[in-house]
């Protein structure tokens, strides 16, 4: 099967890059809106200044956070196996991806149940004789924010496996170019969203026990992950491994960036019409009220992830020393922002400050402390390496040069 692309323009890969380290950013910004969340307690401590505010902009990230970084996942993903080959790829997979996933895990799980028990305790709700937790499962192991490593060596596992088996059923290219018409139609037609999301709305609107509020289900807890969040981020992945292929199409987002996020905008408020802006908890029944949503919310998830590209080409095409250096802490950030953002979320709780402030303190504090962990812990040392790839320490990009993602993908 034939895999080359045409070159990959610089300016095109320093837009992407922005857009996914804003897709990990962002998560930490969400991350600190659940204390504040009103309604019911899902979250280790909830803040004494609850927000519809911030309740609405947690709904409105989670709408399409995570599937924008699965498609820029998967188009790093196969640049990256074009430049290296089966066995690099598969070596800087593990490295970059597994190796940070096994190494960080316990070292993270241990800081974030601490980080329960010390809010329970600030709380009252941790009981003086509380048994320990049970031992975790295949079913309830928990993976926390990093399952997104865990869903993209998955994931990564799978194209190798798809792309093996085109290879061999590839005569005379005629799979090579029914993949890229099927990209063309996809991302070059505007009634490809509606292709792109009808896998995943037809999910939602069948499953008796999905919460609408929440979007997709996050595969945080188990080694399974939920077949909502498989068919939504497998999608994203894999459109993202088709752009690749077809990186001509990124001018198609370009020229239609302002309708998508036209489109976006008013199926995000008719999502939040329907949903409230307050976090719910009961599954919706299977009626016509649940179909419109679930039509309104995958589409929203579409129109906004093409936006956000379009955007990105548009106006950060050009090198920034700035998004440069963002980008590459984004990977540090996310990985270790929990904790801290939870710690934050902790101290603030009871005082008796409006949330704004509160939430400016959270993360005015704990990005800061976070980016000076970066400056001085990873940045020049092996960390970084092996997060980010070699770096020289008095390095200069030039405005023409496309730099690596820190981690092609991730």
């Amino acid at each position: 099967m034939t895999f080359a692309s045409p070159p990959q323009a610089p300016e095109r890969l320093h837009a992407l890059d922005a857009v996914r380290a804003f897709a990990l950013l962002a998560g930490i910004a969400f991350h600190a809106t659940l204390s504040f969340l009103p309604g019911p307690q899902v979250w280790v401590v909830m803040d004494s200044q609850r927000s519809e505010a911030l309740s609405v902009g947690f709904y409105v990230l989670h709408i399409f956070r995570m599937t924008t970084f699965f498609l820029i996942a998967g188009f790093f993903a196969r640049m990256s196996l074009e430049k290296r080959g089966l066995w690099g790829f598969v070596g800087d997979r593990l490295k970059r991806i597994a190796l940070p996933l096994a190494v960080m895990w316990p070292i993270l799980i241990t800081a974030i149940v601490a980080m329960f028990i010390w809010g329970a305790s600030t709380s009252g709700a941790l009981p003086s004789n509380a048994p320990p937790p049970p031992l975790p499962t295949a079913a309830t192991f928990p993976l926390t924010h990093l399952w997104f490593l865990y869903v993209l060596l998955m994931l990564y596992a799978g194209a190798l496996l798809l792309r093996g088996v085109a290879r061999t059923i590839d005569w005379g290219g005629w799979l090579s170019r029914a993949t890229d018409r099927l990209a063309g139609a996809l991302i070059g037609n505007p009634l490809g969203l509606i292709l792109l999301a009808a896998p995943l709305g037809a999910w939602l609107f069948y499953a008796p026990k999905w919460l609408p509020w929440f979007g997709i289900p996050t595969p945080d807890t188990g080694l399974v992950p939920n077949a909502a969040a498989l068919i939504g981020f497998g999608t994203a992945f894999g459109l993202g491994w088709l752009l690749n292929r077809r990186i001509d199409l990124l001018q198609a987002l370009q020229r239609r960036w302002l309708l998508n996020l036209v489109l976006a905008t008013g199926l995000i408020v008719a999502c939040v019409f329907q949903a409230g802006p307050e976090p719910r908890l009961t599954p919706m029944p299977r009626d016509g009220a649940k179909l419109i949503y679930a039509g309104c919310y995958v589409l929203a998830i579409w129109t906004s992830t093409f936006a956000l590209i379009g955007l990105a080409q548009r106006f950060l095409s050009g090198y920034s020393a700035a998004r440069r250096y963002l980008a590459d802490a984004s990977y540090w950030l996310y990985l270790i922002h929990l904790p801290v953002v939870m710690a934050g979320q902790i101290l603030v709780a009871r005082l008796d400050w409006p949330w704004p402030l509160k939430f400016a303190a959270i993360l005015g504090v704990s990005v800061p402390l976070m980016l000076v962990s970066y400056q001085l812990l990873v940045r020049h040392s092996f960390i970084g390496r092996i997060l980010n790839g070699p770096r020289p320490r008095r390095a200069r990009a030039a405005p023409d040069v496309a730099l690596p993602a820190p981690v092609d993908a991730a």
